[in-house]
């Protein structure tokens, strides 16, 4: 058996107790705390990127086990799933891969490498290194853009309420800030829900928006459209004094709409 693979054999049998070492190494190098839990998770980890290393040794240049890959998107996954930030991820690489070569430097001496093998052992870890990195940040982001899409899916439900005033008539309060992705949900999911509803007159309040560009107005304008083509009257209120200038600054023209201060004045007119 050549020193190679005494060395892959080494690292199968002890990749917990040099995991632990490592992780102890790494930890020394922080100038912050790590939670207990995060070392005992990290010394598992290690435990299984040393296993990882030991069977990719004999791999062809530039491949990885498909284990070291899953395993990467899974700590990706995690982190997202806590609500931590990726540069707590990326923050520990640098000690890391320093720790791993100073490591690596010491099993060349202990089992006798010659230059080359130490240099591929080299190459091989850092490589392992940079396809975990890359593949825990695209997991991380994968994952929280999931997270930001599910959340503003739910922030435009509860930001669209259908509300009934009498019956035939509704009222849409429009809160917060009007983007392209909320007016097309208004256009996509709540106007559909308006005609299942029977509503015959719909009050669209305006008092709780911020602003209105021309863009938004087109999609206003299509909701617009789609409604009457339904049958459903439509009303528009609440267009403050900053909010009117700013339209008419805009160039939105509102004139041909049937328009009041307030939804008081809306209901008393129907």
């Amino acid at each position: 058996m050549n020193a190679v693979s005494t060395l892959v054999e080494y690292l199968k049998e002890n990749n917990s107790k040099l995991a632990d070492e490592i992780v102890d190494q790494i930890i020394h190098k922080f100038g912050f705390d790590v939670p207990k839990e995060d070392i005992d998770q990290a010394k598992q980890m290690y435990g299984e990127f040393l296993e990882f290393l030991a069977d990719s040794i004999d791999c062809k240049e530039g491949s990885v086990p498909e284990e070291l890959s899953n395993w990467s998107k899974q700590n990706g996954q995690a982190a997202a799933s806590r609500g931590g930030k990726i540069s707590s991820i990326l923050i520990r690489y640098p000690d890391t891969r320093m720790v791993f070569s100073d490591f690596m430097l010491d099993l060349g001496v202990k089992f006798d490498l010659n230059t080359k093998e130490v240099v591929m052992l080299l190459k091989r870890v850092n490589h392992m290194l940079d396809i975990s990195l890359n593949e825990t940040v695209f997991a991380y982001e994968r994952s929280y853009d999931e997270f930001i899409k599910n959340a503003q899916a739910e922030i435009n439900e509860l930001a669209s309420p259908i509300v009934p005033l009498h019956e035939g008539i509704a009222v849409l309060p429009l809160i917060g800030s009007i983007d392209i992705d909320r007016a097309r949900h208004l256009l996509d999911k709540v106007v559909p829900k308006i005609a299942n509803q029977h509503v015959e007159c719909l009050i669209l309040d305006f008092s709780g928006i911020g602003n209105i560009d021309t863009n938004i107005a087109r999609h206003i304008f299509m909701i617009y459209d789609v409604l009457r083509l339904l049958g459903i009257r439509i009303i528009f209120t609440g267009i403050r004094p900053d909010l009117a200038q700013h339209v008419v600054g805009e160039g939105i023209n509102f004139t041909s709409f049937e328009v009041y201060a307030n939804v008081k004045q809306a209901i008393e007119s129907i």
